[in-house]
C-alpha cells in the first residue's frame, strides 16, 4: 500500500487507515527501535517505544509532506529510541562511554539502510517475477547468477540471440515498471540490483 493510499484511508476511516499505517512500517520502526534498546531494555520498553512513536506519527500526519512520511518515521523513531535508550540507561545506572556511543550510532544507521535495501530487493524480484516466463527467468540467471546468454540459452531453451534481445527488451519493460509512481525507492538504488 503505497502512503498516498494510507492517507485516504485515514480520511475515510481513521481506524482503519492507522492499522494500515502501522502494518506498513511496524517492522522498519522496529528494527530502529530495537537495534538502540536491545542491549539496555526489555521486550515492554521495546514495545512502548513504538506505541509512543506511532502515536506521536498519529498525531502529526497531516503535518508531513506527501512522499516524505517513510523518512519522517524513521527519523522520528531514530530520534525517539535514542531517548528511550539514554533513559533507560540512566535508570539502570549504565554509563556508555563516546566510543560506544558512537558504534550504536554507526549500527543504527546500517540496520536502516539494510531494511530499506532487502525491502527494494524484495520489491525488485516481485516486479521481475510479474515479467513472466522466460523473461523473469533470463534476468534472475543473467544478473543474479551471471550466466551468459549460452548458458542461460540451455535452461530456457531458447538460441543465444533469442536470449539477449528477449533480456533487453525485459529490462526495458522493467525499468518502466520501476519509474512507475508506486515503487517505494528511487532509481540509485535499483540500478546496483540491474
Amino acid at each position: 500500500m503505497t502512503d498516498s493510499e494510507i492517507r485516504s484511508l485515514i480520511k475515510q476511516s481513521p481506524l482503519e487507515g492507522h492499522q494500515a499505517l502501522f502494518a506498513q512500517y511496524s517492522n522498519y520502526v522496529y528494527t530502529i527501535v530495537w537495534s538502540k534498546l536491545g542491549s539496555v531494555g526489555s521486550r515492554e520498553d521495546v514495545d512502548e517505544c513504538m506505541s509512543d512513536i506511532f502515536a506521536e506519527v498519529f498525531l502529526h500526519l497531516d503535518s508531513v509532506y506527501e512522499g516524505n512520511l517513510k523518512s519522517y518515521i524513521g527519523t522520528l523513531a531514530k530520534r525517539m529510541a535514542i531517548t528511550a535508550f539514554r533513559r533507560l540507561s540512566s535508570e539502570s545506572g549504565r554509563t556508555i562511554s563516546i566510543e560506544e556511543g558512537f558504534e550504536e550510532m554507526v549500527s543504527e544507521v546500517n540496520i536502516a539502510e539494510d531494511y530499506e535495501k532487502t525491502v527494494a530487493a524484495r520489491q525488485l524480484l516481485e516486479k521481475i517475477l510479474s515479467l513472466g516466463e522466460p523473461d523473469s527467468t533470463i534476468l534472475i540467471q543473467k544478473y543474479y547468477y551471471n550466466r551468459n546468454s549460452a548458458e542461460i540459452g540451455k535452461i530456457v531453451h531458447l538460441n543465444p540471440v533469442a536470449v539477449r534481445m528477449r533480456s533487453s527488451r525485459a529490462i526495458k519493460r522493467l525499468r518502466g515498471m520501476l519509474e512507475q509512481k508506486d515503487f517505494e525507492f528511487d532509481f540509485t538504488i535499483k540500478e546496483e540490483f540491474l
